[in-house]
């Protein structure tokens, strides 16, 4: 396969949250791996802005003790932290650069290189407004990653926000068409417990759910918990001081 082939099948890749299974901690390390076999990077993390303004990073697959305290670090300053928050590139200047790596990140940058690693970069994973977080590219070469490869992970973390952003709208989505059909069912069932009360007490249907509405509230249950009794058990709620409809009379 070759490499544009790869990168075709990445962004494809990217794109596939539509699954009724989809698992983000999946789908982020997946991004990662991607990332490791598309780009000049040795390491690569996803850092989500969880809550704001802080970053967290989930782990990698068994990280060794310096990697782990490297992405600990770089939730509180570094590369990662500046992209999330200029919404723009952020990276280490290298070996040429570290007196001045070292007083912008005095936190992250011993550990960068504790950990083994000659630079990083990171990218903001942002669309318009939303900003989710950065995805952090760690390297063991003398040079920093160069601007086609820098461009291409910007492209990957664009596309994969994208694809964040869809998945949570429809999760959402998901939700909004379960709030509604729970209440269409419960709407039903108080309808028909309304109905059965009225009959039963030769009451108005505006006095049934009265009855059943003041039931469920001096007994501390949900009204449909109510409903669904005088349907299941022939409960009928007391009628306090509610009078039967009037009866007309013909006058001659």
């Amino acid at each position: 396969m070759s490499r544009e082939q790869h990168i075709a099948r990445t962004f494809v890749e990217l794109a596939d949250t539509l699954v009724e299974d989809f698992d983000v901690v999946d789908f982020l390390q997946q991004m990662t791996v991607r990332c490791q076999e598309l780009l000049d990077v040795t390491d690569a993390a996803v850092f989500l802005a969880h809550p704001p303004p802080h970053l967290h990073s989930p782990a990698p697959c068994d990280p060794g003790p310096a990697l782990k305290r490297l992405l600990d670090s770089a939730c509180r300053q570094g590369p990662a932290l500046d992209a999330h928050r200029n919404r723009r590139s952020a990276s280490t200047h290298g070996p040429v650069g570290a007196d001045e790596d070292a007083m912008r990140w005095p936190e992250f940058t011993p550990q960068l290189h504790d950990a083994g690693y000659t630079g990083a970069a990171a990218v903001p994973m942002r669309l318009r407004e939303d900003s989710l977080g950065s995805l952090l590219l760690l390297h063991t070469g003398d040079r920093p990653l160069n601007a086609d490869d820098l461009a291409l992970a910007q492209a990957l973390a664009d596309a994969a926000t994208v694809s964040l952003l869809q998945a949570r709208t429809i999760r959402q989505e998901h939700a909004v068409n379960r709030q509604l059909h729970t209440a269409l069912q419960n709407r039903i069932v108080i309808e028909q417990a309304k109905g059965l009360v009225a009959a039963r007490q030769n009451i108005t249907l505006s006095r049934a759910f009265d009855a059943m509405r003041s039931h469920a509230r001096s007994h501390r249950i949900l009204l449909r918990e109510v409903a669904q009794s005088v349907i299941d058990t022939g409960f009928t709620p007391p009628n306090h001081g509610a009078q039967p409809p009037t009866q007309h009379t013909d006058p001659s």
